[in-house]
């Protein structure tokens, strides 16, 4: 039996019809499914109105405890049920989640060593079977980025991360295809050309797109967690645009641990 677990980006969700064309194309799609979202720009911009700086560090955000009041109001509040009434408008039965509802996903908080990132959380625990009782039951789920430590804290936690961990979990009972999707057709080999998309990326030419600095800064992360999931049995990998998700010959960058898979 086949599960898609899908990541959208930021952007996506800041932009209306943007939203609403990703979770069209997500609702359409066959079988078992489970969203994951994040909100951070969202949650930017409430912090301002509140008057609340927002600390980051190379290009990771400080997770204090008035921040983490933010992420929640809007991750797992705003966010996570605007999403659900929209896919419930389309006919897709969903449920808006943290880590901590149904004991989800576990995280442990990171350790402070050159920085303090504060209440964050790198995961420890992936509950397969909250998941599986819910897909089991032709409910959907929609996990937002926040984690719980099993001890009654909160925990701001990559979603990038979140999808790959759900991904691998599952990937035991069922065959597995994890899809990140954001604002471009895929990986891109020149940012200006929004066509210069790098259709196949194994192990070693990640290497060699990462030394020429074709890979670089945000996309790092990201494409780590696409091989962490691919090395750990995650049989499909996809990064592109929301298009890839209603066709299955759309242009996007496929993912391989070989250039035999």
């Amino acid at each position: 039996m086949k599960v898609s677990v899908v990541k959208i980006g930021g952007n996506l969700i800041e932009d209306d019809a943007d939203l609403e064309q990703a979770l069209n194309n997500f609702a359409q799609l066959e079988g078992l499914k489970i969203l994951v979202h994040g909100g951070g720009k969202l949650a930017t911009q409430l912090a301002q109105k509140m008057g609340i700086k927002t600390k980051m560090i190379q290009g990771r955000r400080v997770t204090d405890a008035q921040t983490l009041e933010i992420i929640t109001m809007v991750y797992g509040g705003l966010v996570g049920k605007t999403i659900v009434s929209k896919l419930q408008a389309k006919q897709c039965n969903a449920i808006s989640l943290s880590g901590a509802d149904l004991n989800c996903i576990q995280s442990l908080k990171r350790p402070v060593k050159e920085n303090d990132f504060g209440f964050v959380g790198d995961i420890s625990k992936v509950n397969a079977q909250s998941f599986t009782t819910l897909l089991n039951a032709q409910i959907t789920p929609v996990c937002c980025a926040i984690t719980h430590d099993g001890n009654g804290q909160l925990l701001n936690t990559n979603a990038d991360t979140i999808a790959s961990e759900i991904a691998i979990a599952l990937s035991s009972e069922y065959e597995v295809a994890l899809y990140y999707c954001f604002e471009k057709k895929g990986v891109l080999r020149n940012v200006l050309d929004e066509n210069s998309v790098i259709t196949d990326i194994d192990p070693s030419s990640y290497k060699n797109l990462i030394a020429q600095g074709i890979i670089a800064d945000g996309m790092l992360p990201k494409l780590h967690n696409c091989f962490h999931a691919l090395e750990n049995k995650v049989q499909h990998v996809y990064v592109g645009s929301i298009a890839m998700l209603a066709n299955q010959d759309e242009i996007k960058t496929t993912l391989h641990l070989n250039q035999y898979n």
